[in-house]
């Protein structure tokens, strides 16, 4: 059963892999198959949808905006987006 899984896993990664960044629905529809919760799924769809029109970038890319230092930062801004970037790091090394 889960080498089934595995290899349908792996046919759809390949032959939907132009889709994954296009698609809205991808991840509510897995919250939605292992939690079978459909309104934390509804919600996720619908804020994502919400930010991208309001803002027409993704959530991820607003998140990258964010962490970016900018000029205008203050003292105690910039300080925090570095501190991000370190934790980040250091999580990534222990994984």
């Amino acid at each position: 059963m889960i080498l089934k899984k595995l290899i349908w896993g792996l046919l759809f990664l390949i032959f939907l892999n132009g889709c994954v960044q296009n698609s809205a629905l991808l991840g509510p529809a897995y919250t939605l198959a292992t939690s079978g919760n459909i309104y934390h799924a509804g919600f996720t769809y619908g804020s994502s949808e919400v930010i991208h029109k309001t803002t027409g970038k993704s959530t991820t890319e607003n998140i990258k905006e964010i962490l970016t230092i900018n000029d205008k930062d203050t003292e105690f801004e910039k300080i925090v987006k570095k501190r991000i970037k370190e934790t980040r790091k250091k999580l990534k090394l222990k994984k």
